[in-house]
Order: structure tokens, then sequence, then C-alpha cells
């Protein structure tokens, strides 16, 4: 067994793992790393993409490509990497506690259940987490409820989480069809119902709810920002994917719609931003 690892600078990621999609439509193992992100794909010699293709695939945003060759105990090890993550809300009062098929439950938590052989991720990553932490803060302020938009939904993470924590009707979208597949699997084994569409959100935006969260980097975020309407934007916005560093473009992005900043945080030198808004105008 070969584990193919392909490293690149943290903002390139999402470009990078749209790519390895096509390549590895089985998924990758993603791994955050000191000033870079590693996405992993594992098969027997001859399976996997030659180094040629990744390098083209991914462009300008690689760092390297690392071959290695997996023991025959990788499976186990595999299973011991994925180990279950808690996020509390800030008030301490509320937790969602995402997990592997194979670990146990966690009482009193709000469960996510990811399998990680998926594509797009399991829910351990910074902007997830940070994300999750202020949809929970919003749990704990009385405002979850109403509609809910999740832009970039990949693996459905946060909009599974956000249909336990009481949002509905919660509507997610992805470019990737990778990514949509295994969203519907995850939110059927989470027993949530989401409408899950494919979208190029280059394209056009869809119908945003009063709540949307956009896990997304940088760039997209400010696309996303370019498209809003009065008629089109929410009230409450939770976004993560950026760097810490890319905060005040980010804020100035929105602010022209009357979103303003209400938290920020930081976790492994990415950001988690909440902004908040008057209800848009309706014509």
């Amino acid at each position: 067994m070969i584990r193919l690892a392909v490293r690149c600078r943290p903002e390139q990621a999402e470009f990078v793992l749209a790519e390895l999609s096509v390549l590895a439509p089985g998924g990758v193992e993603e791994v955050n790393g000191d000033g870079f992100v590693e996405y992993a794909i594992y098969g027997a010699e001859g399976e996997l993409p030659d180094v040629g293709e990744l390098e083209v695939a991914t462009g300008d945003g690689l760092v390297e490509v690392v071959s290695s060759e997996v023991a025959d105990d990788w499976a186990d090890r595999w299973r011991e990497f994925h180990r279950p993550v808690e996020v509390v809300g800030e008030e301490g009062e509320t937790s969602v506690w995402l997990r592997p098929p194979w670990e146990p439950e966690r009482p009193g938590a709000f469960e996510v259940v990811i399998d990680p052989g998926q594509a797009f991720g399991t829910g351990a990553h910074p902007t997830t987490r940070l994300s999750l932490g202020l949809l929970l803060d919003l749990h704990d302020r009385g405002l979850a409820g109403g509609a809910l938009t999740d832009l970039g939904t990949g693996s459905a993470v946060l909009a599974i989480a956000a249909g336990k924590l009481g949002w509905s009707p919660v509507a997610g979208y992805d470019h990737e069809v990778a990514a949509i597949e295994a969203a519907v699997e995850n939110a059927v084994v989470n027993s949530v119902e989401i409408d899950l569409q494919r979208l190029d959100l280059k394209q056009g935006l869809p119908d945003l709810a009063p709540t949307v969260v956009a896990n997304l980097t940088a760039p997209l975020l400010e696309m996303v920002a370019s498209q809003m309407s009065a008629e089109n934007r929410p009230t409450t916005l939770v976004c993560s994917g950026l760097l810490e560093t890319e905060r005040e473009r980010v804020e100035a992005a929105f602010a022209p719609h009357g979103l303003k900043p209400v938290e920020f945080r930081a976790l492994d030198n990415w950001g988690g931003l909440l902004l908040e808004g008057d209800s848009p105008e309706v014509s």
C-alpha cells in the first residue's frame, strides 16, 4: 500500500482539494501542518495518479509531493488517527461530538457521525471547529432556528450540526459531485434532512437563508460578498476558511451589505468570523 501526499499552502488548500478530487474520487485524507495543508491518497502501486498529474493539477499551490510505503497494519493505524473531537461553545453550555462510526456516543452532546473514509473531511479541521463553536454560541444565545444555508458544505458536518441544533430547513451547496454524494450519505446516517445541491458559486448564489454558514477561503468569501444584494443576503453570517491575517479584507467585503463583525476567533492560524446585520430589504 502506498501513501501519496500532496502538500500545499493553506490559502491554496480549497483549490488543490478540488483538483485532487477529480484524480481521487474515492476521497483524500487531510492533515493540517505547520504552514501547509497535506492531502493524502492511499492505493496499491499502479492505482494512484502519477506525480506529474498531481503537479499539473495543483499548479502554483504545490509545496511538495511525498510518496511513502504504508505498513501492513495501516488500516488499524488509520483508525487510530481519526479520533473523536468535542467542540464546546464559549459559554460551555452545549457541545457537538464529532466521531467516526466506530467510536462510542457522548451522552448529552449533539452528535455528528462522519465516516473518514469518505471525501472532504471529518470535521476536525480548525475552520470547521471554529464554525461549530460560533453556531453553538448562537444556539446558547437562543438564536438557533429558522432556515440556514451552508455554502461549501463538503461532507455536510456544519449542515448536520445546524439541523441538530435547531435550524430548519437546512440547505447545503457544493461544487464537487463527490462532496454532495458524501453529504447525502452523512445526512442519512445522522437522520437529518438537508436539501443538498451541486452549485458553482462562481456562477451565482442560491437564495440565501437568514442564517448562512460559509467555510470558504478568503477569495471565495469575497466572491460571495460581491454577489450579494439587498434582497439576497443573510442577517447572520458565520464564516471561516480565512487565515487570521485575512480578517480585515473579509470584514471589508461584507461591510457594504450592512454585515458587521460581532466576534472573531482564531485557531492554528485560521480564523472564524461572526457577522450580523439588520433584516434585508424586501422590494
